[in-house]
């Protein structure tokens, strides 16, 4: 529920999130993914594991991850958005380095934002599909 004096996000704002984000998976900048988020922000990446919280939690995150993954390709939708919150469906594809396994994934976002565009906290949900490559 918006407070008085909190400003929206505009759909073209949320789009320009989203589009340096899977630049940034897209590359590997996790340095880029970091500037994406507040200093406090909460992120999740499946509902029942505890938040990363914080650049430093993100940042090494994102390098676990991305550093074994290449031929990134991430697009999405948006389902909704209402004040400084948005949910979003994603879809990425990527191999794995360490095994050369081809992924598929399937997620969902809940993303909250702060009135300066920085998301504060993330929640996903995912499916992975798998094949050699």
């Amino acid at each position: 529920m918006k407070s008085t004096g909190e400003k929206a996000m505009t759909d073209q704002e949320l789009r320009r999130w989203l589009d340096a984000y899977g630049r940034a998976w897209e590359t590997s900048d996790r340095a880029a993914a970091q500037r994406l988020f507040g200093e406090r922000a909460s992120y999740r990446e499946v509902p029942f594991d505890d938040p990363m919280i914080g650049g430093e939690a993100i940042e090494r995150y994102w390098k676990e991850n991305t550093d074994i993954q290449k031929d990134v390709k991430f697009t999405y939708e948006i389902i909704a958005l209402t004040g400084l919150r948005a949910v979003v469906r994603w879809w990425a594809e990527y191999l794995r380095v360490t095994t050369n396994i081809r992924a598929k994934l399937d997620g969902v976002f809940l993303l909250t934002f702060d009135s300066n565009g920085l998301c504060t906290d993330l929640l996903e949900w995912w499916h992975r599909q798998e094949r050699p490559a």
